[in-house]
């Protein structure tokens, strides 16, 4: 293959990718001139994966890239009706964030099991207060999406002892690691025996708002909700409300319907409520991983293989193998 022109979507701070040099013209592009540039570039690394420029700029016809590379697990950012359609391959980060992600959600499960932020609110205050605390071995957690995310997660967490009933589109009753995988519509009969909710799911027509008013009063009053998949996935107003009314004990959020968090956002005074600015999967040097991963499917693209990571654009997701 002769040289490949490789635009990039963002550049803060910009991808390593010295193994492109001498093989491929690298071009940063912003949102402005993005889409002027698509239709000379062979590849397009969306490495600002929180851009949804390319759902506008895409064309409709004409020239465009062969294959779309997006530094991020969901690809709902860049989906547009014109890209489902045409050729181009989409691939995704998979590999990269699960098991910072998984660590994470252990992290916020046994915080809030063992009230973490009380004692440190009690320490602040100089009080001495005895409390008692929530055992995990034996409670029970629902996990929401059964792609590697999700799968991490409840392997983390079956460590720890807690029981989980993992989530996915389709029923499957052989699973090597959990057994049964239930369908997505389970979910309405799995929250009230609830202890943890765990959101995982990826962004599609089907999950959007799929955690809304009801969903959140099936849940019993001890469960505690996690999102680490989208923001949309939630109803952020039913969340709110649930919380305000003590209808479920606590939530952490790590993603958004909108993002950043405006600073005039009611989510921050929600009481036992945790946010955080989507950083679940960011751990020390993950940046030079998506760079190496988006190197490694670049040599296979070079050489006319196979891409590891192949979205199915339809389903909106690397469908499990």
């Amino acid at each position: 293959m002769s040289e490949s022109t490789v635009l990039v979507l963002g550049s803060d701070p910009p991808p390593k990718l010295d193994r492109l040099t001498g093989r491929a013209r690298v071009i940063f592009t912003d949102e402005e001139s993005l889409a002027d540039r698509l239709p000379s570039a062979d590849v397009l690394l969306a490495w600002d994966f929180t851009s949804d420029a390319i759902r506008r700029a895409w064309p409709e016809k004409g020239p465009r890239p062969g294959w779309v590379h997006t530094a991020s697990a969901g690809v709902d950012q860049l989906l547009c009706p014109a890209l489902v359609a045409d050729d181009t391959l989409v691939t995704n980060a998979r590999g990269v964030f699960e098991q910072p992600i998984a660590e994470y959600v252990a992290g916020l499960v046994i915080a809030m099991a063992k009230d973490f932020y009380g004692s440190w609110e009690l320490q602040r205050q100089r009080r001495w207060q005895h409390r008692e605390t929530l055992r995990l071995a034996g409670s029970r957690a629902v996990v929401v999406g059964s792609g590697p995310i999700g799968r991490a997660i409840g392997s983390t967490l079956l460590a720890l002892g807690v029981k989980v009933d993992l989530v996915g589109r389709r029923e499957r009753r052989d699973d090597p690691r959990f057994g049964l995988v239930h369908a997505s519509d389970a979910l309405n009969g799995l929250l009230p025996q609830a202890d943890w909710v765990i959101s995982a799911a990826p962004l599609t027509e089907a999950t959007r708002g799929l955690f809304d008013k009801a969903a959140f009063a099936r849940m019993p009053p001890r469960a505690r909700f996690i999102n680490v998949g989208r923001g949309p996935l939630v109803v952020e107003d039913a969340l709110i409300a649930a919380l305000r009314e003590w209808r479920i004990a606590a939530a952490a959020l790590d993603v958004f319907e909108e993002e950043p968090l405006t600073a005039d956002s009611p989510l921050w005074d929600v009481p036992h409520l945790i946010v955080s600015p989507h950083m679940s999967g960011d751990t020390l040097g993950w940046r030079d991983a998506l760079a190496e991963q988006f190197q490694d499917n670049f040599e296979r693209w070079s050489a006319g293989e196979p891409l590891d990571n192949l979205v199915d654009k339809r389903l909106g997701y690397v469908p499990v193998q």
